[in-house]
This record gives structure tokens, C-alpha cells and sequence, in this order.
């Protein structure tokens, strides 16, 4: 849609304030009649026949400077803006000097119909009158700063080719605000039918997005608005707006909804502190769950709506902390989207420079944890247009968006979209961790709780419970990065894993199906994020929050007695291999201990090369074989 008149605009000359001067250019009595008539009109809020009639005041004297200027400003209240540029224009040819709030209106208009020169040439006039109130003059810069922007910015166009989505998601209704699923397995979005809004779903298959379906009755009302969603990385959850319900604590609230199998459980209401009785919507949840983002008007921001955060603590969401002035403006910033790497947000907003309206931003977290200033998508991403509701893949290539731009061909109303993104604006490399969960013996699925933590600060990224009809899991870890992952479940042995990102540049997902084995006599764990310098046997401090799971283990399983066992590869002499394997489980045992462990429900010792579990063959094999194990010797 084209640039929209904000309430800003109360501050210039109303619409009828042409007619309060004592003097008129014209003294035509048929002019004048019409432009009184006109006025009466605008009272009345008769805006056709306002028009109408200054039309004819105009016809009788061409020169009536004041009825080019009321006309003006109701063609501009009618979003009739190529024909209000006109009559501003004409103003001006008449006497540049008439009103030089002409000046800030007919520049405000020509960015919304990206005539970035012509703008910059009537602010920077507009900019040469004294007195002008700070507030005026502070918007007329802003304005300003945009014309410059739109005009680097169209010399330099960023690569945009959208790709409609299909008819198995866009209809003559309108479809926008897609999201998808970290394996790219699900979209939600809305669909508006008789002015409702629901939430539909699509599927993929072999890579193929299959025909939408409703959503769910749970979640869906038909009769209130839902809106404006995200889901988790996983699709389990569901956070999303609705409006207007008799449980919201205001007039539009966020909801959070799980999946139940193959349908969803009734949503609630999150209530304070992330609600309020005024207006909170388009929620976007980091990766690992913990963070809600979302826009809200409520008190303490910096001006219409603002992007805020939650973060989730033990006691339930905390307290709501605005991002800032790197991110909001004394205008509005809305449709904010946090990648799953959890450090790069893009957004929509008109306060920064951009091409007119709201255009789509991108900022990253710094080393210190604070938002940078955003960078513009850059045209044609952006233009003269209104463009907000941005979402992004996983992998961070795509973007999906909604647009009713005539040129692209839709089929009705808006239409989802996509487009490769320009790798400029990307965000971290960032893949996935799929797995299913089962019992060793009856290969039946298991709910077990499923942690993904940050090996260099100990810090978990993921915490969840694999899918209890299904034993499925899904979270997503950025690049750069060494991570453990522990799946544990009460009678079972728990199983370890590790994935280095550290240099990691493709962007495969990491499928693993995992069988947890009861806790008998002789099963065994490797303890895959046991750490040890080449040829050394000092704990590194990547080890802690394996060792610590360990512990809690032996804690719930008081009667269970271990063997932990150090292992070799073949390279080197053997008896340095088997006493580098008996000191490596003996730092385990003696840390187990120092940290509460009876010593006498643990044994260790090493068997160097002796017990391969791959070929010597290959480094990778070797590093399969340099391992720690604990064995149940009784329980």
C-alpha cells in the first residue's frame, strides 16, 4: 500500500485551516461560494462533494491559491496522493512562499510515491524557514534522511527475485504472515475470508509444499481474529495474537498453544507481565524458547509501537525489557523475527531510513550482547511501498513475505512469497538436530528430556522432552560453536553426543535416531563429551556438564556401582596408550568423588588400545576409539 498519513500530521495545518485567512487570493464571488460550500462539505464529512466543489472554485478562478490548498489536503485524507501532489505543485508555481507547511506535506507524499528528488528538494526548503517547532523540524529530517537513503539505495539494488508460493498456499483471499519449521517440514499462516483471520497449514513433501488445511478448531474461532504467529523451531509450539477474546487481559493479547499429536491443546493466554491492558501482538520465540519478542504500545517505549522482550525464568516470564533505542524509534518498529541463531532480528519500521512507510531492518547482537544499529534490506527489497511480516528459514537463504504488488502476478489479494536472500543481510550459518527417541528393547517411543548445552560456557541452548507419541525432537545450534548433547529418562541409561561447529560451513542437518537401554549389568555409555589435551589426562573444562549429568545419574540411581574405562587409539607405544587409559578414568573417578560420589560404587581403569570400537584406519576412526565409557558392574 502506498505511504499512510500518521497521526504526526495533526500538527500541520488541518484541512480547513486554508479558509481561516482574513484574506483570499480571489475575490470571484462564484469561487468563493464554492469554496464555502466545500467547507461545509468537509464539516459534514461529504469528502466527494468537497472535492467537487473546490474543483469548481478552481474552475471559476484558476488562481485561487486556497482551494488548490484545500483540495490538496483532502485529496491527501482520501489517499489520493498523485493528484494532491498536483494541486500542492500548483500552490507552490503560484506563490512559493504561501505556506510553508506546503513544502513538508507535498515532500511527506512524493516519498510514498518514490519521488525521492522532488521530496528532497521541497524539505530542504521547507528546512530554510525560521521558527519551525522542533517537532516539525525533528520529522521533516527524518523525512529527509529517507529521500537520501531511497536515492543510494536505488543506485545500488540488491538481488531480489520472488518465487510465488503456488496455489497449494495462495487463493483470491489474502495469505500472509508465514512461518515455517526449523526442517522446513510445516508453513503456518494466516488466511483472511470474509474479513477473518485464521491460521492455515501446509506440509511439506519431498520437497514439495502440499495443498493448505485449517489448522485447528482449537486454536481457530471464526469468529475472533488470529493472527500474526510463531512457531517454535520444532512446530510443538505455537505462540500467535488474538484479539478481542473474553479471556485477554486487552485488546489484542498473545496466546501460546502445544501440539497435542496430530492436532493442538486449547491456547491460554500468557498474561502479565507480557500482556496488558493495551496492546501486544506479533510474537517471535528464539530457538530455544526461552525469549519472547513481540510489539506492544504499552508505557515506557519511545514512541508508537516498540519491540520488546521476555525472557522465560522458573517462576514464568520475567520482566518485559524494551530493546532499546538500536532498535525503536519515536515511530513505530513492528513484525520482529528472531533467527535461530538468537543473534541476528530483522524487523519493520519507519523511523529509520528507508524507501517510505515501513521497510524491513537487520540488526545483530554484539560480542557484549547489545543490538547494533540496523541495516535497510536494501532496494528492491524495500520500497516506496509498505513491506513488514518478514520471516526466514532455518538455514537462512530464503525469506519468505506477503506482498499484493500487482507486477508479481498473484492470485488475489496478498500472496506468500519467497526470494533468496542476499548473503549480505543473512544471518549465522545455523543448522539442526533431528532425532527419535525409542526403547532399546521394544523399539516403542520414548518422552525423554532431550538437552543441548554450549560446551564453552556450559550454557543450554536447547531443553525440551522428546514427543511422547512419537519420541521426535528438533533444535536447532549455530555455527562456530562445540555442542554436547545428554537424552536421559528415569530407568534408562542416558545417551551423550557431541557436534563441533567450529569452522562449519555446510549446512546439513544432524539426523540421529537414538534407543535408550535399560539400566543392567554390563550396558554401557560413552561419554562423548568427556574432554582431555592430546596425550594429557587433566579435565577440560568442557567436561563439566557431562561429569555433572554423570553424577545426577548415580544420585537418582543410589544402588547402581560403575566402571569408568579409559580407551586408546593404536597409535604409540602400548604402554604409554594403557597408561594414559588408566590416568584419563581415574580424573573422572576422582572428580565423581571430590563432587559427593561414594568411592565405593566406582572402579576405573584403562584399557588402552585393547577395546576398538572402529578401525585404526582413519583419524576419524581413531578419534572414535580416544573415548570414556562407564559400564553398570551392580545395582
Amino acid at each position: 500500500m502506498k505511504i499512510v498519513i500518521i497521526s504526526i500530521l495533526s500538527i500541520f495545518l488541518s484541512i480547513s485551516a486554508w479558509s481561516q485567512q482574513n484574506q483570499y487570493t480571489t475575490s470571484n464571488k462564484a469561487a468563493l461560494k464554492y469554496f464555502a460550500e466545500a467547507n461545509q462539505n468537509q464539516d459534514d464529512h461529504l469528502y466527494e462533494d468537497a472535492i467537487n466543489n473546490l474543483q469548481k472554485a478552481i474552475n471559476e478562478d484558476p488562481k485561487f491559491i486556497e482551494a488548490h490548498a484545500q483540495l490538496a489536503d483532502v485529496l491527501r485524507s482520501r489517499h489520493l496522493f498523485k493528484q494532491a501532489i498536483e494541486q500542492y505543485l500548483k500552490v507552490i508555481a503560484l506563490n512559493p512562499d504561501f505556506n510553508r507547511s506546503v513544502y513538508l506535506k507535498v515532500g511527506e507524499i512524493e516519498i510514498g510515491e518514490a519521488l525521492y528528488l522532488q521530496a528532497q528538494q521541497h524539505l530542504e526548503k521547507y528546512l530554510t524557514y525560521p521558527g519551525i517547532t522542533p517537532q516539525n523540524n525533528a520529522y521533516a529530517q527524518k523525512l529527509l534522511n529517507d529521500c537520501k537513503f531511497s536515492i543510494q539505495a536505488i543506485q545500488h539494488p540488491v538481488a531480489f527475485k520472488p518465487v510465488n508460493m503456488g496455489p497449494e498456499i495462495n487463493t483470491a483471499n489474502d495469505e500472509y504472515l508465514p512461518v515455517a519449521t526449523a526442517d522446513e517440514g510445516m508453513l503456518i499462516f494466516t488466511r483472511k475470508i470474509n474479513n477473518n483471520e485464521d491460521f492455515y497449514k501446509s506440509l511439506n513433501s519431498k520437497g514439495k509444499w502440499q495443498t493448505a488445511t485449517y489448522l485447528s478448531d482449537q486454536i481457530n474461532t471464526g469468529q475472533y481474529n488470529e493472527g500474526a504467529q510463531s512457531i517454535s523451531q520444532d512446530g510443538k509450539y505455537l505462540f500467535f495474537t488474538g484479539c478481542n477474546r473474553p479471556d485477554g487481559m486487552g485488546r489484542c493479547d498473545i496466546y501460546i498453544a502445544q501440539k497435542k499429536g496430530e492436532d493442538w491443546g486449547k491456547p491460554f493466554d500468557l498474561s502479565a507481565p507480557v500482556n496488558t491492558s493495551g496492546w501486544e501482538s506479533q510474537p517471535s520465540i528464539s530457538a530455544d524458547g526461552r525469549t519472547l519478542y513481540f510489539v506492544s504500545n504499552r508505557a515506557g517505549g519511545y514512541g508508537g509501537y516498540d519491540i520488546w522482550k521476555s525472557t522465560l525464568t522458573d517462576k514464568g516470564w520475567g520482566p518485559v525489557q524494551n530493546l532499546g533505542p538500536n532498535i525503536n524509534t519515536p515511530y513505530n518498529e513492528q513484525s520482529p523475527f528472531i533467527h535461530p541463531d538468537d543473534s541476528t532480528l530483522y524487523f519493520s519500521s519507519n523511523g529509520w531510513p528507508g524507501l517510505g512507510n515501513k521497510d524491513i531492518f537487520v540488526s545483530r547482537l554484539d560480542k557484549d550482547g547489545k543490538w547494533q544499529k540496523p541495516e535497510n534490506l536494501g532496494y528492491p527489497i524495500n520500497s516506496n511501498g509498505d513491506e513488514n511480516g518478514l520471516t526466514l528459514t532455518a538455514n537462512g537463504s530464503y525469506a519468505f513475505f506477503a506482498s499484493d504488488n500487482p507486477n508479481l502476478n498473484g492470485y488475489g489479494g496478498y500472496d506468500i512469497y519467497t526470494f533468496e536472500l542476499p548473503v549480505k543481510v543473512r544471518p549465522h550459518i545455523v543448522t539442526y538436530v533431528k532425532g527419535k527417541v525409542t526403547d532399546a528393547k521394544g523399539n516403542q517411543p520414548l518422552e525423554a528430556a532431550v538437552e543441548i548445552i554450549d560446551l564453552q560456557n556450559n550454557q543450554p541452548v536447547y531443553q525440551d522432552y522428546s514427543g511422547a507419541d512419537d519420541g521426535s525432537f528438533l533444535a536447532t545450534i549455530t555455527s562456530g560453536k562445540n555442542y554436547g548433547l545428554n537424552i536421559s529418562k528415569s530407568g534408562y541409561m542416558f545417551y551423550s553426543e557431541n557436534f563441533s561447529l567450529v569452522g562449519y560451513k555446510a549446512k546439513n542437518p544432524f539426523n540421529i535416531s537414538v534407543s535408550l537401554s535399560p539400566i543392567d549389568i554390563g550396558n554401557k555409555v560413552i561419554l562423548k563429551n568427556i574432554f582431555f589435551d592430546t596425550n594429557k589426562f587433566d579435565l577440560e573444562a568442557e567436561s563439566k556438564t557431562e561429569l555433572i549429568k554423570l553424577i545426577e545419574f548415580l544420585n537418582v540411581n543410589p544402588k547402581v556401582h560403575i566402571e569408568i574405562s579409559g580407551h586408546t587409539d593404536n597409535v604409540g607405544a602400548d604402554q604409554n596408550n594403557q597408561i594414559l587409559s588408566e590416568n584419563r578414568a581415574k580424573s573422572v573417578y576422582q572428580y565423581l568423588v571430590t563432587n559427593g560420589v561414594a568411592a565405593g560404587r566406582l572402579v576405573f581403569k584403562g584399557y588402552g588400545k585393547t577395546q576398538p570400537i572402529a578401525p585404526n584406519d582413519t583419524e576419524e576412526n581413531r578419534a572414535k576409539n580416544r573415548r570414556t565409557e562407564f559400564k553398570i558392574i551392580s545395582k
